[in-house]
């Protein structure tokens, strides 16, 4: 029995009706799904940390949540896990002609082009719009990237960013605008949506992941913030009880440390 075999056999072990563990048991599609996401996380947390140790551990939690659904859909008659494997490889051979036949393609930039005209085919032959199929429980950033790149690969897009640092400037005035008039919330929220695409249209164009982006900016805060409040225990002070001005010298001192690194 090799370890694929011997996970899928401790899966349906632990859903046994009879003698299986009774929090498994009473798992389901939905009940799941927030421990699918978590595993995903942790491994993008252990890749952005270099810890491969952590990794080896969280692509095996994140491997479980796979054969977890799995063997719902087994239970269901409606697939397995061979079946899964059976679809991507599959999917890999038809989206990698230049691999697998004959056709050519000249750098990374080229294939990725190629790539996406393979998937945009696909969604035709299905009679689904170009932004079908984009999961709307992404995160809201990563969500907005995917939506420009699709729609980028088909020329709807700014050909440099000079134009996008243009709308920028457009959406923070319309911002400003809805705050200074007082109106609705939704007014507002719908400004401020508009200004966070365009930063991820910003990032995109600068080929910067926003997620990530955003992820280290607020690793940035939390490590500053954190000296902010050891040199304050230092000093026997609170920060709910020390002048802004006060931990504002103590975030520079921060910034400071940071860059004689």
């Amino acid at each position: 029995m090799d370890s694929v075999e011997r996970l899928l056999e401790i899966m349906q072990r632990l859903r046994d009706p009879e003698r299986g563990c009774p929090w498994d048991r009473a798992q389901d599609w939905r009940s799941i799904v927030p421990h699918t996401l978590e595993e995903a996380y942790e491994v993008a947390e252990a890749i952005e940390n270099g810890d491969f140790d952590s990794l080896r551990d969280e692509l095996g939690d994140l491997l479980f949540q796979v054969v977890y659904y799995c063997q719902f859909a087994r239970e269901e008659g409606r697939f397995d896990f061979d079946d899964v494997v059976e679809g991507i490889c599959e999917k890999l051979v038809r989206r990698h002609p230049h691999v697998f036949g004959d056709e050519r393609v000249e750098d990374a930039k080229s294939q990725s082009l190629a790539w996406e005209a393979h998937k945009r085919r696909e969604r035709e032959a299905r009679g689904s719009g170009l932004l079908d199929g984009v999961a709307r429980t992404l995160p809201a950033l990563s969500r907005a990237r995917k939506l420009q790149q699709r729609a980028a690969a088909v020329g709807f897009d700014w050909q440099d960013i000079d134009p996008v640092f243009a709308k920028l400037h457009e959406e923070i005035d319309e911002l400003k605008e809805a705050l200074e008039q007082g109106g609705p919330q939704e007014a507002v929220e719908e400004e401020l949506g508009d200004l966070l695409f365009v930063c991820v249209n910003l990032a995109r164009h600068a080929g910067v992941d926003p997620e990530r982006a955003l992820r280290q900016a607020n690793r940035k805060f939390e490590r500053r913030f954190a000296h902010v409040e050891r040199r304050l225990r230092e000093q026997g002070r609170e920060p709910s009880a020390t002048p802004l001005p006060v931990m504002d010298a103590l975030w520079d001192e921060a910034k400071e440390r940071e860059k004689k690194r």
